[in-house]
């Protein structure tokens, strides 16, 4: 009975083996699927809060603190309630004035003349005549440095045309940049519509912004365009070089105001912009930015009572950002995950590739964070993606990273190439397999 029984395997087997070849010769022209899933973005972020400190008081109506290079809230207070900007405003104004320098649009050493609506708009600046021409960098100097009216209402006519079509585009910039609904612009200044000589007539309402709106704008100012940075950190400077007296920079807490009498009590180390904002109706805002240990933080308070609170109030929350707060690497570029060092790979000369991450991975996190404190999960594509040919740096899975509430995503790459194998290395391959099979069979079945 045993004999009779080994005699049927050995016809099934037979059968089998021809069977096999028979497939294999069926499909052997060639295929060549690459690696699936490549894009252009390998890391991506959300922007929550690692930590909230609700014992952090801070006296203005709103306030928030961002890290700068993810978005990540460090604090909020009173965050999404729309308030009016004032000059704040500007810094949209300063965004799509960059945006056009990028597009090839102007130079900075294009001209810009000021119209009489310009030169005529009240507030700050008034320095600038009607049918005066400066270049694109003077007049961008005016606006960033001294936050003039005129100058902005300038760029909005030479960008847009009229300020009215440009408070337009200032809003549809807004909902790309991912500012909330309740952000609105109806003028390039952040002045209230009682203000303007020429309230727009196709634009309701007020313009308004809450804290997180104002650091999401400055958060895409600094990816975007980071040399507004040359400008915001200038304490003073004149506007003509015959001028007898500079603009001096209503940003008292410049790092280059230390030597300054009357502003060095305010200075504070790494802070190089970015805007402030005042009127009756605000109060005083501000948008402040500093850099320190390789860490920018970017704060928003708006709605304080006087021109040196609103400073004051910056101080509190860059000092608490700074000192409870870091940049943490947790994955470095090109390195090897242990729960996925590598996958099988079909119709390769070699089975099975070696991956490493694409890129590294940082977090903001509370200072002395554990590793312990992160989550790791590595998944490879889809088994149908896994197919010979493979080049070197070809996207064959990820990795998610999340730590108390950010979650960051990096691509898993070939470390190897895997070269297509030929119809008669995958024809024995099978064989080889389906005999190895076949003889654990009979031993698990003897």
């Amino acid at each position: 009975m045993r004999l009779i029984g080994f005699t049927k395997k050995r016809i099934a087997l037979v059968l089998g083996v021809s069977l096999l070849a028979q497939s294999f010769l069926l499909h052997i022209q060639p295929t060549y699927v690459q690696a699936e899933g490549t894009t252009t973005t390998t890391t991506t972020t959300t922007t929550t809060a690692p930590t909230v400190n609700n014992d952090l008081k801070v006296n203005a109506k709103s306030a928030i603190i961002m890290e700068a290079s993810t978005g990540a809230v460090l604090y909020e207070m009173n965050a999404d309630e729309a308030l009016p900007p004032a000059s704040m405003a500007k810094m949209m104004t300063e965004y799509l004035a960059m945006e056009s320098i990028k597009e090839g649009k102007f130079t900075w050493d294009s001209k810009v003349t000021a119209s009489k609506n310009a030169a005529d708009v009240i507030g700050s600046g008034q320095l600038i005549a009607e049918n005066e021409t400066l270049s694109y960098k003077e007049m961008f100097n005016a606006m960033s440095i001294y936050s003039a009216n005129d100058a902005s209402v300038a760029f909005a006519e030479l960008i847009g045309g009229t300020e009215e079509n440009f408070a337009k585009m200032m809003n549809e910039k807004a909902k790309q940049l991912g500012m909330s609904d309740k952000a609105h612009f109806i003028s390039a200044t952040g002045l209230s519509r009682a203000d303007l000589k020429n309230p727009p007539q196709s634009i309701e309402g007020e313009t308004k912004m809450t804290a997180r709106d104002a650091a999401i704008l400055a958060y895409n100012i600094l990816k975007d365009h980071k040399e507004i940075l040359d400008f915001t950190k200038i304490p003073s400077l004149k506007l003509r070089e015959t001028d007898k007296s500079p603009m001096i920079n209503w940003n008292w807490m410049l790092e280059g105001n230390q030597t300054n009498t009357n502003f060095r009590k305010y200075a504070y180390q790494g802070l190089d912009g970015l805007k402030t904002g005042s009127t009756d109706d605000a109060g005083y805002c501000f948008t402040g930015t500093a850099e320190r240990n390789g860490m920018r933080i970017i704060t928003v308070v708006m709605g304080t009572k006087t021109e040196p609170e609103r400073f004051n109030e910056t101080r509190k929350l860059l000092d608490y950002g700074f000192n409870n707060f870091e940049i943490k690497p947790y994955l470095n570029a090109k390195a090897e995950i242990d729960s996925l060092k590598s996958v099988n790979i079909k119709k390769g000369v070699q089975t099975s590739v070696p991956l490493v991450t694409k890129t590294g991975m940082t977090f903001v996190t509370k200072k002395g964070a554990k590793d312990t404190d992160f989550k790791l999960t590595a998944e490879p594509l889809e088994e149908s993606k896994l197919v010979a040919p493979i080049k070197k740096g070809d996207p064959l899975g990820k990795v998610i990273v999340s730590y108390n509430g950010q979650e960051k995503t990096v691509e898993l790459i070939a470390n190897d190439d895997v070269e297509k194998a030929s119809w008669i290395r995958l024809l024995f391959r099978s064989i080889k397999n389906f005999f190895g099979d076949m003889f654990k069979g009979f031993k698990g079945g003897s």
